[in-house]
């Protein structure tokens, strides 16, 4: 069990839960029958290329967009029968800053609290010790409009938070910050789940998913083609990726040709680095393949097994990478943001 404030978890229930979520926009399904659950005081992540459905499942479990059909429940409540009760539960931030860049960092903060209802004196408060824990006192009083991109995502999380939600969407936190600044994020993300806050993260970098999430969901075309956690699903894949490269880089085409021939199997190749890797599923294969190395003479600067990544994974459960393009999703949102 843990806590957050006053709330207390049971890390078997679920704090989040879908089923059967369909959405269409005009001709474009959005969501084809999606069902998710996310764990009380966990990360879920939520993985997919572009236009395969992430934003818009955020969208209905934040009560921002209703589905043509199915069920969706957050902490027990019916998102559309309680929306309300919901809302008071939940926190939300995008992949794009959504703070008033001519408001200091101390006044967006206040501006949040009293929207949502908060006593004057202890909006004041929550913004201090929110700005405190986010790294942003010294700039507090500073327009928005002066912060970094890093500071700006930071109190956009911040924001999010005011209201102490149990439940916190992350659509893309990440997205266009430079590697410290992610890290950062990273770490903030771990001390809210520590306190109890369940999260959902969609992401499409691979490497955030590995390092937060605790269980994880694969949308592809609207649909969620895998599920399980990061260790389940890298299992999926059929075995372990054989590292292998030559001390001499002229000898680099004839190892992915003998790896080729041997393994019978997909054989990647990084001429930067001057590495081949294959997946394979038998230890003997790899003995196999290290002694043919060696009878041709071949001097090895590396020759290992490891895990394969979330990349290679989500390859091989959707046929592309996750950073691949798609209009599908941007079209239907686009077609209800001119709706409405």
């Amino acid at each position: 069990m843990g806590h957050y404030g006053n709330m207390r978890y049971d890390a078997t229930a679920n704090a989040i839960e879908a089923t059967g979520l369909v959405k269409r926009f005009g001709k474009t399904t959005a969501l084809d029958g999606v069902d998710l659950a996310a764990r009380q005081g966990r990360v879920l992540g939520v993985l997919g290329p572009n236009g395969a459905g992430k934003t818009t499942a955020v969208r209905i479990l934040a009560t921002l967009l209703r589905p043509d059909s199915g069920q969706v429940s957050v902490c027990g409540y019916d998102v559309l029968r309680d929306a309300h009760q919901v809302r008071q539960l939940i926190g939300l931030t995008g992949q794009y800053a959504s703070v008033d860049e001519g408001l200091s960092g101390t006044n967006n903060l206040i501006m949040i609290g009293r929207l949502l209802g908060m006593p004057r004196a202890d909006v004041r408060a929550r913004a201090r010790e929110l700005l405190a824990r986010f790294e942003l006192t010294e700039a507090a009083a500073r327009p928005a409009k002066t912060y970094s991109g890093g500071m700006r995502r930071r109190l956009d999380l911040a924001a999010s938070l005011v209201g102490n939600p149990r439940v916190l969407y992350l659509d893309e936190p990440t997205t266009g910050l430079d590697p410290r600044s992610r890290t950062d994020v990273w770490g903030m993300i771990r001390g809210l789940v520590a306190d109890g806050v369940t999260v959902l993260l969609t992401t499409q970098y691979l490497d955030e998913a590995d390092q937060l999430a605790h269980d994880i969901v694969v949308f592809d075309h609207g649909r969620v083609v895998a599920t399980g956690t990061p260790d389940q699903l890298k299992a999926k894949t059929g075995g372990q990726v054989l590292q292998v490269a030559p001390a001499d880089p002229a000898r680099m085409a004839e190892v992915t040709a003998l790896m080729t021939e041997l393994i019978r199997g997909e054989v990647g190749t990084d001429a930067e680095n001057g590495v081949a890797t294959a997946q394979v599923g038998d230890s003997a294969l790899v003995r196999h393949v290290f002694r043919e190395l060696d009878d041709r003479g071949i001097e090895l600067a590396e020759f290992a097994l490891r895990k394969p990544s979330m990349d290679e994974v989500f390859f091989s459960l959707t046929g592309r990478r996750a950073s691949d393009e798609s209009s599908d999703e941007d079209s239907g949102t686009r077609e209800l943001e001119g709706s409405t």
